[in-house]
């Protein structure tokens, strides 16, 4: 296997995992903001929601190697780096490790779209 394809091996290893971890963190967010019961809560819920839907399906379709999975990884930058924006205004461990784990998911997300 060529250097390449092994760093793209890699490269695609490290995009799911943080997928996966955003999904897990949007979907607690999400949780965490309905159980608040906050009117002001109500983007970052539609966010953490979306954010969970779209980085577990990004992941699903890596994982088969979808050709349109480059794509999909721009989509998915761009909504994990709004998540992140609007989970930033909270306090509070929840909303700070999602906005975290969006960031972190965003730039993973940005490489594979540049792949």
């Amino acid at each position: 296997m060529a250097l390449t394809e092994l760093q793209m091996g890699s490269e695609i290893e490290s995009c799911l995992d943080n997928c996966f971890e955003a999904s897990q963190a949007a979907e607690k967010c999400a949780n965490h903001c309905i159980e608040m019961g906050e009117a002001d809560r109500s983007r970052c819920i539609e966010l953490c929601q979306d954010v969970a839907d779209l980085t577990s399906l990004h992941a699903r379709m890596m994982a088969r190697d979808s050709e349109y999975h480059n794509e999909m990884a721009a989509v998915c930058a761009d909504l994990c780096e709004t998540c992140a924006d609007e989970c930033e205004q909270f306090d509070g461990p929840i909303p700070q490790t999602c906005a975290q784990a969006c960031r972190t998911c965003a730039a993973s997300c940005r490489q594979m779209a540049g792949a």
